[in-house]
């Protein structure tokens, strides 16, 4: 019976091998299938953003029969009912006892049982391999080459050539894939503008930080984000190659302080001594944590200096772990550091008086927005699922603006629903983004890069592709004299991040985007959001009243009509049927559309 509960790990191939018995009525089948398990946990929401997490890989338990035989003996009345009572007894407590009692505990059964003939215990061992998908940690069964969410072959070499190896092949090694990634990027980068002085900030020691151990299901933010990143720049020559590195130094206490309170730091120091901590029950450290997360935070701090001095126009900050959820005094959703503030003071430091930060993660940045709440000199846009509240961290509505005079320095874009796409994107981009960071004016910009949004993603379950990233990068770029630095946020689809990734660097490596966006039309309920936030901002910032008034001519019959049309579904739910065929039948008719009243003038 113990072989059922005994579930081993290889690390290396991440596949769980599971013994279970195969019992006469259960059949070896278990209640829940890992393939409905897997489909209801992609694309679900919790409060505690713990939807990988939280996954049960359910198995089977065997059933158990408890037929007793019994026999009287001639012992006397006295005796029989003695016999009789304590089976009757053994019965009830026999019946008490759950089916994992009884599973776990095998000597409790008496050893009568073992002559029952109605009885089989157990047929065969049936051994059930399952294996968590490389690509987006989904769990498969054992028959299964390709995973039944993403699609990536267990055995692809997306750590190895990253994006461009093939999804649905194991991975033989070709060196083939590499010499034709590099001949498209060469070929698209002679046909682009020159490349200009793009400088990334990477360093090994961020693989160390990880989950010590593995719950049910491997903890989205991991190390392999990373390597599938870099696979992908070093597959298509971007890096080492077109770009250059930056050296690496850690964080000190003196500039964390600067964004963060000295009990905050002190915690995030604390881990390097344990073997296993969590702040949350989703942010974990283990003993190189701390480190990982000084080297991040150096990384970003010495990225916006270099670009400020002018030594780089721009940068890639490839690092781990992410930072925009981090407050003054609190760790929280997979950050310890806040990576993107640290650059944005540092930045000050070195010169920049006015800072834009652009933070297009699918989560709402409270850690970002709480530390730069009410301070002018920084001005804070961010555009993610908020679903009035219900999505992770549940922060960022349209009319959180800022507070202590720096009203209109905080612009929210709260996404209403889910499969938000690149035209909702762009769009909010042109009307909402681009007019108020051009009135701002920054001396340096830098995006808060969670790819979580992109197409594929398990957490976010939004529909950007890397041509919609390119295109936000692309209109970004023309703002303070190009000096942009791109952070490395969330995104939890290893093909989907490293993609996107790829794209935002060939920008900043000035090549155009492939993909134009002309003729924009945006969602309904993406065009509702932008109307929202264009009202409540254009009080802050005059010139948005223009492009307010200008979509509401536009649009407005647009949504005028689909709100026509919701009435008329909510009149037809609320009006009774039986008024149909009674005194009623015209009020009925009226009240579902059916009849028009007409009316003199």
């Amino acid at each position: 019976m113990t072989v059922a509960e005994d579930v081993h790990l290889n690390n290396g191939s991440k596949m769980v091998s599971q013994a279970t018995p195969e019992s006469r009525l259960t059949g070896g089948e278990a209640d829940n299938s890992p393939h409905n398990q897997s489909n209801e946990l992609l694309c679900q929401e919790l409060p505690e953003r713990h939807v990988i997490l939280d996954f049960d890989g359910t198995r089977s338990k065997p059933y158990f029969s408890d037929h007793h035989g019994g026999e009287n003996s001639a012992l006397g009345a006295r005796a029989a009912e003695d016999d009789l009572n304590s089976d009757v007894e053994a019965g009830k407590k026999q019946k008490e006892m759950t089916l994992e009692d009884m599973y776990r505990n095998d000597g409790a059964l008496d050893d009568d049982d073992e002559d029952d003939s109605d009885w089989e215990p157990l047929k065969k061992q049936v051994e059930m391999v399952r294996w968590f998908c490389t690509n987006c940690t989904m769990l498969n069964v054992e028959d299964v080459f390709n995973c039944d969410i993403c699609g990536e072959h267990r055995d692809s070499g997306i750590l190895r050539h990253g994006f461009y190896a093939s999804p649905f092949t194991q991975d033989m090694g070709a060196p083939s894939i590499e010499a034709e990634a590099r001949e498209l990027c060469e070929d698209h980068a002679r046909s682009s503008a020159p490349s200009s002085s793009t400088v990334v900030g990477f360093d090994e020691r961020m693989l160390l930080h990880s989950e010590v151990e593995m719950k049910s299901h491997p903890h989205p933010e991991r190390a392999d984000r990373l390597r599938a990143i870099a696979a992908s720049l070093a597959t298509a020559g971007i890096f080492p190659g077109r770009c250059r590195s930056l050296p690496v130094r850690e964080i000190t206490k003196e500039e964390l302080q600067m964004v963060h309170s000295s009990e905050h730091i002190d915690a995030v120091e604390l881990t390097s001594h344990m073997f296993s901590s969590y702040f949350t029950p989703d942010t974990y450290a283990n003993e190189h944590s701390a480190r990982a997360a000084r080297i991040a935070a150096g990384l970003c701090a010495d990225l916006a200096s270099t670009i400020i001095s002018g030594r780089s126009k721009n940068g890639f900050a490839l690092v781990r772990p992410p930072g925009h959820h981090a407050g003054i005094k609190h760790a929280m959703g997979f950050c310890l550091h806040n990576n993107a503030a640290v650059a944005a003071l540092a930045a000050q430091a070195a010169g920049a008086k006015k800072v834009l930060i652009v933070d297009w993660d699918v989560h709402h940045g409270n850690g970002t927005q709480e530390i730069f709440d009410g301070n002018k000199s920084v001005l804070y846009i961010s555009l993610h699922r908020h679903e009035g509240g219900n999505f992770y961290p549940g922060t960022g509505a349209a009319h959180e603006v800022g507070t202590m005079g720096a009203e209109g320095y905080c612009v929210n874009i709260p996404w209403s629903r889910r499969g938000v796409g690149d035209n909702d994107y762009v769009f909010a981009f042109h009307h909402i983004v681009l007019p108020i960071a051009s009135a701002f004016a920054p001396d340096f910009t830098i995006i808060s890069a969670g790819f979580d949004a992109a197409r594929g993603d398990p957490l976010g379950c939004c529909d950007v592709t890397p041509a919609g990233y390119a295109q936000m990068t692309h209109m970004l770029s023309a703002l303070s004299g190009g000096k942009l630095l791109v952070i490395l946020e969330g995104g939890y689809n290893l093909r989907s991040i490293s993609s996107s990734a790829v794209a935002v660097i060939k920008v900043l490596l000035g090549e155009y985007p492939i993909s134009e966006f002309v003729d924009l039309v945006p969602s309904k309920a993406g065009l509702r959001t932008v109307l929202e936030v264009l009202k409540i901002q254009m009080s802050y910032w005059p010139s948005l009243e223009s492009i307010f008034w200008e979509l509401q001519s536009q649009w407005g019959m647009f949504l005028v009509e689909n709100r026509r049309k919701q009435i008329r579904k909510r009149r037809r739910l609320l009006v009774p049927i039986w008024w149909k065929w009674g005194r009623k039948s015209v009020l009925y008719h009226l009240l579902n559309g059916h009849l028009h009243v007409k009316t003199k003038r």
